[in-house]
């Protein structure tokens, strides 16, 4: 078998998640359907997040094992000839022996993103949350810095699989401001279902003066989801980088940077 790892970019605005559903489309079916077309095998693809119905991603990592030898610029060439044009391959290398993109991961980076303005962006509307009402970026960082190191994080999201853990180690979790642009960067070895929406509207809500930052930090210890702020809506998420230990991943343009 044939492995290789590659880097996917996509709008996820008619899509249902990353992750094949019973129903509607979804970014895995689309790969999966792309590679039957140019393999005429059945190719189980992974990825390294189950990024919700209505997000973004240039970040991913997906990673497949094919039976007829491909090069690696052959195969992301036709990929990405007959993808949606809303999905791109924009990186691809030979996996390495053992590699999985979610289990061999070390970082998942999301970041949320607002348009800050009186008036809404057309151009924005599908990849920016509007929030007409001025945001103080300081409070929301100095409540975003309680959220750093390692926390159960239950308040703000469900936990992902067989596992009912809800710890996590985040590594950072930073806002920022150009202009009408301001976006929320966090970064963690892993993430709860929704966990970045949840931190977002809740950080959300002290950026509009109706939360208190130290109590963020009473919110995050109660462990309850009653005590989140509401989640930020899909549509502003975006996934930005997925990292690897160097001794998993020794190659691959930008796959394995830290």
């Amino acid at each position: 078998m044939h492995r290789f790892a590659f880097t996917v970019a996509y709008d996820g605005t008619r899509y249902q998640g990353f992750q094949i559903q019973r129903t509607g489309q979804t970014i895995q079916g689309e790969l999966e359907a792309a590679l039957r077309r140019l393999t005429g095998e059945s190719i189980r693809v992974a990825g390294a997040g189950r990024t919700d119905a209505g997000v973004h991603a240039v970040g991913q990592v997906a990673a497949c094992a094919i039976r007829r030898p491909w090069s690696v610029v052959d195969l992301q060439r036709a990929l990405n000839a007959v993808l949606p044009p809303d999905i791109a391959v924009s990186e691809m290398v030979q996996a390495p022996e053992g590699f999985h993109p979610r289990f061999s991961a070390g970082s998942r980076l999301y970041r949320y993103r607002i348009w800050n303005a009186l008036v809404r962006s057309p151009t924005e509307r599908l990849y920016s949350l509007h929030v007409a009402r001025p945001l103080d970026v300081a409070a929301m960082n100095v409540a975003g810095q309680v959220l750093v190191g390692e926390h159960d994080f239950a308040t703000f999201g469900s936990p992902v699989g067989r596992s009912p853990s809800t710890v996590r180690c985040v590594h950072r979790a930073e806002w920022v401001r150009e202009g009408c642009r301001v976006w929320f960067d966090v970064e963690a070895n892993a993430f709860l279902r929704r966990m970045v929406r949840g931190l977002a509207g809740t950080l959300l809500l002290v950026g509009q003066g109706r939360l208190a930052p130290a109590e963020v930090g009473e919110r995050l210890a109660a462990r309850a989801r009653s005590q989140a702020g509401p989640s930020a809506p899909a549509h502003g998420l975006w996934l930005i980088k997925v990292t690897y230990p160097p001794l998993v991943w020794e190659g691959g343009p930008g796959l394995g940077d830290k």
